[in-house]
């Protein structure tokens, strides 16, 4: 099948989809868009969080038949151009980034949350992120990441 989709604001189509293939497996492996990572493949980890139609979704939860005529907006999609958002450059100024697998679904969690909750508390950013699993880290500095970002102003 073919499926048309709005990615990151741009109309793009992938042919020969298979209806159950995953938006994952079809953003990563047919579209050229690794930011989101594979690594469960169960909606465990959040290491694959995307927007769709400004919800964050876990994209390898979601069947790619799903997604016909959507809007998907990715971890790619957060940077206007070569300018990092705010969530992107504090996630790099804060240290929070090691192997970078788990770094696409925080930062898209921690957008959301942004969206929502203009300076949130500790415990807000914690529920917020809770779904994101990291195995290099401690959490600290992806803590310190998401209070850096709330006061860097307005997300894209």
């Amino acid at each position: 099948m073919r499926v048309n989709v709005t990615i990151n604001g741009e109309s793009r189509q992938a042919d020969d989809v298979w209806e159950g293939e995953s938006l994952l497996y079809v953003l990563r492996e047919r579209l050229g868009l690794p930011g989101s990572k594979n690594a469960c493949e169960q909606g465990e980890c959040g290491s694959c969080t995307v927007y769709l139609d400004d919800v964050p979704v876990c994209s390898c939860l979601v069947a790619a038949g799903q997604v016909e005529g959507r809007d998907v907006r990715t971890v790619e999609g957060l940077a206007d151009g070569d300018k990092l958002d705010r969530v992107q450059q504090s996630f790099v100024d804060a240290g929070a980034v090691q192997c970078g697998f788990c770094t696409p679904g925080l930062v898209v969690a921690a957008h959301d949350l942004l969206n929502r909750v203009d300076n949130p508390a500790d415990e807000e950013i914690r529920e917020a992120l809770a779904g994101n699993l990291c195995r290099c880290t401690g959490y600290e500095k992806i803590l310190d990441a998401v209070r850096l970002a709330a006061t860097r102003g307005e997300t894209t």
